[in-house]
């Protein structure tokens, strides 16, 4: 089982790189298999599964926002598992914010899963 400050280290360190929109450093951080659950479309948000299809979506993400920043609110981690509340703010035309929890798995110090959830 992972030291818990490793996987909180892993989690900030992959949201360092998202905040970069360095995709390529992210799926460095991910497992071949990874699962990427989006917050929408509501209620379910749609799933990404394997590196290839994540990927993708982060891409075509960065495409469409180009400013997106993520802020901590807080995190913690026990054994495999960490939860992380966020803050994601995008500028531009129509600069706004959202609040949100990701809850992430972890296996042998990547990440093999990113559940996203947004409040409203």
């Amino acid at each position: 089982m992972p030291a818990d400050s490793n996987v909180e280290d892993l989690i900030l360190r992959f949201n360092d790189a998202l905040n970069r929109a360095d995709v390529d450093a992210m799926m460095e951080m991910m497992t071949q298999d990874c699962v990427f659950e989006n917050t929408g479309p509501a209620p379910d948000g749609t799933r990404f599964q394997g590196q290839q299809a994540v990927r993708a979506f982060w891409v075509a993400f960065f495409k469409e926002s180009t400013n997106a920043n993520i802020q901590v609110e807080e995190i913690f981690a026990c054994g495999e598992r960490c939860v992380y509340r966020w803050v994601y703010s995008w500028g531009g035309a129509q600069p706004g914010h959202v609040r949100g929890v990701d809850v992430y798995r972890v296996e042998s110090g990547k990440i093999a899963e990113k559940l996203s959830y947004v409040k409203g």
